[in-house]
């Protein structure tokens, strides 16, 4: 597990059963780079640390995987809390990727260990790596998105407002795909390094 930030906290929530590994880049796209150069595995799968995947993922990643085609892939999103906001978010998010296929890292991306190394791994950008993975994923042969939810904390929207955030995200997806610069609202989006990612905005930021 490619870690960041707290040690202690991070190791008493982890309580041994995985290894903690302390790489130096910050961003999400050096951590996952991290933990896949040291993994051994013929298939790798990134997971947020407030993402919760199905109790059956390994057997539904292993059945998306037995076409020989699939290079790829995800789970279906959804977030634990029980929020009207966050449903409809939700339902706006799965028509988008249901039909282009790219996904972001809460669904839980899963890819064969050789085309995750092909393909170079993450990129080098402080926002949206999954986004891009996805992309080039989807570029290099069948990517399967699987139909069981992966269900991840929605605290960063109920903090900070859903559709405040949602509409942030638009935004930067938006200046991703006329490939204008993204990384000068890095910190907006994870908030300042001293402060726990996905903490409010300051008052007057959007």
């Amino acid at each position: 597990m490619a870690a960041s930030g707290d040690p202690d906290g991070t190791a008493r929530a982890v309580g041994g059963r995985a290894r903690l590994d302390w790489p130096r880049g910050s961003t999400r796209a050096a951590l996952m780079n991290a933990g896949a150069a040291v993994a051994r595995g013929d298939i790798f799968c990134f997971l947020h640390a407030d993402s919760f995947p199905p109790g059956n993922a390994l057997a539904l990643i292993e059945q998306a995987l037995a076409d020989p085609r699939a290079v790829g892939g995800a789970f279906e999103h959804l977030f634990a809390e029980p929020s009207v906001s966050l449903g409809l978010i939700t339902s706006i998010n799965r028509v988008r990727y249901r039909l282009t296929r790219n996904y972001y890292g809460d669904q839980g991306i899963f890819v064969r260990a050789a085309v995750f190394r092909e393909l170079g791994g993450y990129g080098d950008l402080d926002l949206l790596e999954d986004l891009d993975f996805a992309r080039r994923l989807r570029r290099r042969g069948r990517s399967v998105l699987i139909r069981e939810p992966q269900l991840t904390s929605g605290r960063r929207f109920l903090a900070r407002g859903p559709w405040r955030t949602f509409f942030f995200i638009v935004w930067l997806l938006a200046l991703h795909t006329l490939r204008l610069d993204t990384r000068r609202y890095a910190e907006r989006w994870r908030g300042p390094a001293h402060l726990t990612p996905g903490m409010p905005w300051p008052s007057g930021s959007t």
